[in-house]
């Protein structure tokens, strides 16, 4: 699919077809969806550039993502996708620079490129020229990519407050393993979909540095690009910050459920100490020798049963007031 935005014109973002003879007038920004191989065609014929194949994109080479061919720029990103719907993907997007032309080309819905066509819809002046449309496409792009950082710092503070800040009462004293194990599902997921952002971002810079030293000095994007690098930067070192932190929830909880396998496992011992001395006496008596003098007394079966009920309380008393317990 082929979307123009042509700001002397309608304004508006229009869908044409490779059929058409032509590129309409004044169009700035070219937005290519999954093209055919006519609709790459078409493009070729109508703004003198070379459509970058999907393979090419995919590339992880410097040279084969950031390069100049003609006059134009050739820039591709990697844009992280889905981290609010908690389905985190990245996908490799072009940038094609022309002194007339902004060329994109995607293979995935972007929310960022509909906000900004929406933007400039309303605002035709965004687009005024190709380079001018580029930056503030960029700028909607790292808009949404903080707003997604934000989102998963918002599920950090939510695992964190679940893991040490419960409300502390007689009926939940402890976390349970299940509970602890939804906290490492959702530690992972979160992991994941920040890598992805961060990726993203590491990705966006080396695009804009390489944007800053080959853009055209008449179209004076310096002070837009270097507004983009502080936020790449500060963006970066908050997915840095959010990392560790992870890391370290990561690691609580693993703590937290070895506490809890531990306390399982302290009860079974604890259990077996205080059932030891009853079982000791029931076996003394067990054995029931003539000359054992408790045989002929009367009160000697509650004797016994009162003996082994207070073997195994004291015990249990003891480790009470040792704090074992």
């Amino acid at each position: 699919m082929l979307r123009v935005f042509s700001p002397a014109g309608t304004g508006l973002l229009t869908e044409i077809s490779a059929a058409d003879a032509v590129l309409p007038a004044s169009t700035v920004w070219i937005d290519m969806i999954s093209p055919t191989r006519d609709e790459e065609l078409f493009v070729e014929r109508a703004t003198g550039i070379e459509v970058p194949t999907r393979e090419e994109m995919d590339e992880i080479e410097s040279t084969s993502r950031l390069y100049t061919d003609q006059g134009a720029i050739y820039m591709t990103a990697t844009l992280a996708t889905g981290i609010m719907k908690e389905n985190a993907e990245t996908h490799a997007v072009s940038f094609i620079l022309t002194p007339t032309h902004l060329v994109t080309l995607r293979y995935v819905e972007v929310l960022s490129f509909e906000r900004f066509a929406s933007q400039s819809e309303r605002a035709p002046a965004l687009c005024e020229s190709s380079a001018m449309a580029l930056v503030h496409l960029l700028d909607a792009i790292v808009d949404r990519l903080a707003d997604s950082i934000e989102h998963l710092g918002k599920d950090v503070d939510a695992i964190s407050r679940q893991a040490f800040r419960r409300v502390r009462t007689k009926e939940q004293q402890r976390i349970s393993n299940l509970a602890l194990q939804s906290l490492l599902v959702r530690l992972g997921s979160t992991q994941d979909a920040l890598s992805k952002a961060r990726e993203s971002a590491v990705s966006l810079s080396r695009a804009i540095g390489y944007l800053a030293f080959t853009a055209p000095k008449d179209a004076n994007l310096g002070p837009h690009i270097k507004s983009l690098t502080r936020d790449l930067a500060s963006l970066t070192d908050h997915a840095s910050y959010m990392a560790s932190t992870i890391t370290f929830l990561l690691d609580a909880a693993l703590g937290l459920i070895s506490i809890e396998q531990n306390a399982v496992l302290k009860i079974f011992s604890v259990s077996a100490i205080v059932f030891m001395p009853p079982t000791l006496i029931a076996g003394v008596y067990g054995m029931n020798f003539v000359h054992m003098p408790e045989l002929q007394w009367q009160l000697g079966y509650p004797w016994a049963l009162v003996l082994m009920l207070l073997s195994a309380v004291l015990p249990y008393l003891f480790f009470r007031w040792r704090g074992w317990l």
